[in-house]
């Protein structure tokens, strides 16, 4: 009997916001443990991942499917931990060379890290079936949908299938990031884990493959200029601080709410000063930027969502806690937002 390997790979740098990666390793492991065919699943799991580490764990553990929870760069490529734990950046291109190697064995890679959808393509040259996403996805959004994924892949789903059912389970939830998530699928109507059972095999063969949504309009994100040295290892990747012009997002609302109108004002000063500060990485001075650029646009909404604004507004205190300079700002952006829900419907 084949067993399927499922390797996690979690990484969050100290000087990155903080993600719940815990939660969604312990949402993963409950759906295999109660699925149907537990039996014929290993879950690897490893933690502070370094840029070495990746191949090492590809190398060692050969693995079917391959998990990927963290932080996403956009065009830089994924963030990984240097041997202090900060910020290191793998290339996109590099990624894409080291799953050309290992396509022999992995079926699946799945990103669940913001704007991956750049490294989800370029892996899907070699790798039949990649799940990445196409902009910022919350901490609850992807904690669910990777649960909700192996719940039905474990339970002898295709991919595909799998796939649909976490945008299902989404939706169901009342959340607006189902059409976050993408997948990159050559086997539409096959489940390439090819689980040996009766029927599950009938499962497969009964089952209409249907056409994977539209991708939606990938937004825009820069994240300075951010160099790779001339080496012949693919693996390799170095971090630049360089600075970052800002295009200042408009704070023109639908709404007659003044505290509504007063935080997305507090909110574009609120960026000014992040662009101006020293006190934070290239990647952490992006990711701040790229909260608040969700807030503002969720704000400018008719209906915004609020307990989505509140949890972006909590991911960003956390992310800012002990920068001195920006902690009277983003408190007032905190208590400007609470105090417009007053005055939404």
């Amino acid at each position: 009997m084949k067993i399927i390997k499922i390797l996690v790979l979690r990484s969050n740098p100290t000087n990155t916001s903080l993600l719940r990666l815990d939660e969604e390793v312990r949402g993963i492991k409950e759906e295999l443990e109660r699925a149907r065919y537990r039996d014929r699943f290993e879950f690897i799991n490893e933690g502070a991942v370094r840029v070495d580490d990746l191949s090492r764990a590809l190398l060692q553990h050969k693995p079917d499917i391959v998990h990927f929870s963290g932080h996403g760069a956009g065009e830089q490529g994924l963030v990984l931990e240097d041997d202090a734990g900060k910020i290191q950046l793998v290339t996109t291109e590099a990624l894409s060379r080291l799953f050309k190697w290992a396509r022999n064995s992995v079926k699946c890679v799945f990103l669940n890290a913001c704007y991956s959808q750049v490294q989800a393509e370029a892996i899907h040259r070699n790798i039949d079936c990649v799940i990445g996403m196409n902009q910022a996805i919350g901490d609850q959004s992807a904690i669910k949908f990777a649960a909700k994924f192996y719940q039905a892949l474990v339970d002898g789903e295709s991919f595909q299938s799998a796939y649909e059912y976490a945008c299902t389970a989404l939706d169901l939830s009342g959340s607006k990031e189902s059409s976050t998530p993408e997948l990159l699928n050559r086997n539409e109507g096959n489940n390439p884990l090819a689980i040996a059972t009766p029927d599950a095999i009938q499962t497969q063969q009964s089952q209409v493959a249907e056409p994977s949504p539209s991708p939606h309009a990938q937004k825009s994100q820069s994240f300075g200029n951010i160099s790779m040295s001339g080496s012949n290892n693919p693996f390799n990747a170095i971090q630049s601080g360089d600075s970052v012009n800002l295009n200042q997002t408009s704070t023109q609302t639908s709404g007659s709410n003044t505290d509504l109108q007063a935080a997305l004002e507090s909110l574009v000063k609120l960026k000014q000063e992040v662009s101006a500060t020293d006190a934070l990485s290239a990647f952490a001075r992006k990711d701040t930027e790229s909260k608040i650029n969700m807030i503002e646009e969720e704000l400018q909404k008719s209906k915004p969502d609020k307990g989505f604004v509140d949890e972006v507004v909590d991911a960003l205190k956390q992310g800012l806690n002990g920068v001195a300079t920006l902690a009277g700002p983003v408190t007032q952006v905190a208590g400007l937002v609470a105090k417009a829900w007053v005055g939404l419907p």
